[in-house]
């Protein structure tokens, strides 16, 4: 990735002290129009990040990012490319020593590429019927068969491909696996118990 714009004079420092992580984590950003669009981050610094996305900034202009397992974000378009843009990240030191360990902490998180998290003990919903929503807006009707905090297996006609966001209900995510039935999918965030009980009433396996 090219130098962040020379008018910003940490960037050489933050280049310096901060290494990049290849990730593959999904949100959202705002452009100044104020129009909202659908991203995932593919390289990330404290001090910068490269995003796919079909709507892309222009250099110069402000960007506020959400991000999945990083939160807020703010920053400014450093350089366009055919499927997005590279951005800095505007923030004070102690914001970016926190995202430095976020991102530490995503990179030596080898359970995001699991399709199940076996450290969250699975769970039977008591209402296994849901509705699976895909990004475009279709909706699909599905089965539960079980979850746990980090994510769900659902038994469905349709197979979205393998990396697509999804929304479950109310908790957002992404397609991890396919097997016969239907497909496994990683959730967003890692969800609290309470929660998993509101929505799905889940109960114990």
């Amino acid at each position: 990735m090219q130098p962040a714009a020379v008018d910003l004079p940490s960037s050489r420092v933050e280049r310096r002290n901060f290494q990049r992580v290849r990730v593959k984590i999904y949100g959202r950003f705002m452009l100044e129009d104020r129009s909202e669009h659908s991203c995932q981050v593919v390289d990330m610094s404290p001090g910068n990040v490269a995003l796919l996305a079909d709507r892309i900034g222009e250099p110069g202009e402000k960007v506020i990012a959400y991000i999945d397992h990083i939160g807020r974000i703010e920053g400014v378009v450093t350089r366009t490319m055919v499927d997005g843009f590279a951005m800095t990240v505007i923030a004070s030191d102690r914001k970016k020593d926190k995202l430095a360990a976020q991102l530490t902490w995503l990179a030596n998180k080898h359970e995001l590429d699991l399709p199940e998290d076996r450290r969250h003990e699975r769970v039977a919903p008591r209402n296994a019927s849901s509705v699976l929503v895909l990004t475009d807006g279709r909706q699909y009707s599905c089965r539960i068969i079980d979850l746990s905090l980090s994510g769900a297996a659902v038994e469905i006609d349709v197979k979205p491909a393998l990396g697509v966001q999804v929304t479950l209900g109310t908790m957002r995510g992404q397609v991890v696996r396919h097997f016969e039935d239907g497909i496994a999918l990683e959730f967003a965030v890692i969800q609290r118990p309470e929660t998993l009980e509101t929505e799905f009433s889940a109960k114990r396996a």
